[in-house]
């Protein structure tokens, strides 16, 4: 039997690492081939994430949509489940903004390459 000592535990092992929320905030906006988020994230590699897809998949988060044609084509989606974290992720964008902000006040050489039209679009499309 798994146990948790704190509910955060299991959402962390589910969205938590480098590339798994940035992946569900990437699809937040509609459905995104394998190419697109290769180039939608900065250092990932397709192995990499190719796995950290299969894993939120596996979780119940993605779905993964299969074209039979050639060359084969792969998309991949938010599950009913899987837009159920979309508030999570909401938060994590706000609160990381917020801290960029905060450490720009600070005099903190840094830079957020974000979008805002994109980040509202993508808080609303589910």
């Amino acid at each position: 039997m798994k146990q948790y000592n704190l509910g955060i535990e299991a959402t962390l092992e589910i969205i938590g690492g480098k590339w798994k929320a940035l992946i569900i905030c990437l699809l937040m906006t509609g459905v995104k081939r394998t190419s697109q988020l290769e180039r939608s994230i900065t250092g990932i590699s397709q192995k990499v994430l190719i796995q950290q897809l299969r894993e939120l998949e596996s979780d119940g988060l993605v779905e993964r949509k299969v074209y039979e044609q050639m060359p084969p084509r792969v998309e991949y989606s938010l599950t009913p489940y899987g837009v159920t974290a979309i508030r999570i992720v909401e938060v994590m964008c706000a609160w990381g903004t917020e801290n960029i902000h905060m450490r720009q006040q600070a005099g903190e050489e840094i830079e957020l390459l974000e979008n805002e039209s994109d980040a509202s679009r993508a808080s609303i499309s589910y």
